[in-house]
């Protein structure tokens, strides 16, 4: 009987090892996601050109600069971000970098009536802001209008290694 008792114990704790070690796998593989779209998204970007900014655009009646890769202005095109999620699904942005906020110029985040969300600006108080003034990459959990997400967010820079916007990329939990 203790026997068999023993082996109960044995093989639970082995059942919770193994559930406690496939856990934190869940989180790596929602982060590889993230990494590998984002990867997709600069190399999609990369190909269209360098990015600049040239001008400004209205979007959702602000008017922002406006910031191309090579000859392809993203304000209000959304061929790219959509592209990134047709392949990698998720949510996709290109930021730009107006004052000291950054506004979604180009996105497939939704807002609650089911539109797109440009003219919106990055959280001022989140978590990924506070890499990106430091001129870092940021990857982990975030609250994008209301809804949690896992996502990744990059520096966009000119050629002369100023920040100009932000690449964003990201799940719904």
């Amino acid at each position: 009987m203790k026997l068999k008792q023993i082996a109960i114990g044995i093989s639970t704790v082995m059942y919770l090892i193994g559930a406690a070690m496939f856990l934190p796998n869940v989180g790596q593989a929602q982060d590889a996601k993230v990494k590998t779209a984002m990867e997709l998204l600069e190399s999609m970007a990369n190909k269209l050109g360098p990015p600049r900014i040239e001008g400004t655009d209205a979007v959702a009646g602000k008017a922002v600069p406006a910031i191309y890769f090579g000859s392809t202005k993203m304000n209000n095109s959304f061929d790219l971000v959509d592209e990134v999620v047709k392949q990698a699904q998720g949510t996709a942005t290109i930021f730009v970098k107006s004052g000291d906020e950054y506004v979604r110029v180009a996105t497939n985040v939704k807002k609650d009536d089911g539109s797109r969300a440009i003219g919106t600006i990055l959280d001022p108080k989140g978590k990924a802001i506070e890499f990106i003034r430091k001129d870092e990459a940021f990857y982990g959990e975030v609250d994008i209008l209301g809804k949690p997400y896992v996502a990744g967010y990059k520096p966009i820079r000119d050629s002369s290694k100023n920040v100009i916007g932000i690449y964003y990329v990201g799940y719904l939990k």
